[in-house]
């Protein structure tokens, strides 16, 4: 990138300082939860479900800060964080009883897209409809019974000279 070069990224974060705050690990132990009823049930292994890692970490924007200082190329002009609501149908200015059906399946899908070749690949393809049947169902309760949203760090940085 050249000198004066501007670069903006989006990265899934969290607003707290802790890195194992609700915000930003929730919608994986919904997937956890999906798996381990499987195991309990006999259809995963338990030393399967005990190896199993998804290598994933959720800055704050103190530590996106920090990072591009630290490496020192960059000058950052904006740092910011924004929310985003799990399902487009829980936007206000949706009308929740068209998409009663729907609610959840938006964020199953997201999830099964970055989730799906991490869980294909350590517990192969036999299991891959019902774990995101079942991962998208336990999001549609969740989602039934509190207001879930993502939290995404919004950094905008210009190359130094």
């Amino acid at each position: 990138m050249v000198s004066g070069g501007r670069m903006v990224l989006t990265i899934l974060g969290r607003q707290s300082d802790d890195p194992c705050s609700k915000e930003c690990c929730y919608v994986w132990d919904l997937l956890a939860a999906s798996l381990n009823e499987m195991v309990v049930e006999g259809l995963i292994e338990e030393e399967k479900m005990d190896s199993f890692n998804i290598p994933q970490y959720t800055p704050s924007p103190k530590e996106v800060s920090n990072e591009v200082e630290k490496e020192g190329l960059f000058m950052i002009d904006c740092l910011e964080v924004s929310e985003v609501n799990w399902d487009a149908s829980t936007d206000d200015n949706v009308n929740l009883s068209e998409t009663d059906e729907q609610e959840g399946y938006n964020m199953g899908k997201c999830m099964r897209a970055v989730a799906e070749p991490l869980v294909l690949s350590h517990f192969g393809e036999s299991i891959i409809e019902e774990v995101f049947e079942r991962y998208t169902n336990n999001i549609k309760v969740s989602m039934s019974k509190e207001k879930t949203k993502l939290v995404n760090v919004n950094v905008s940085m210009t190359r130094k000279g």
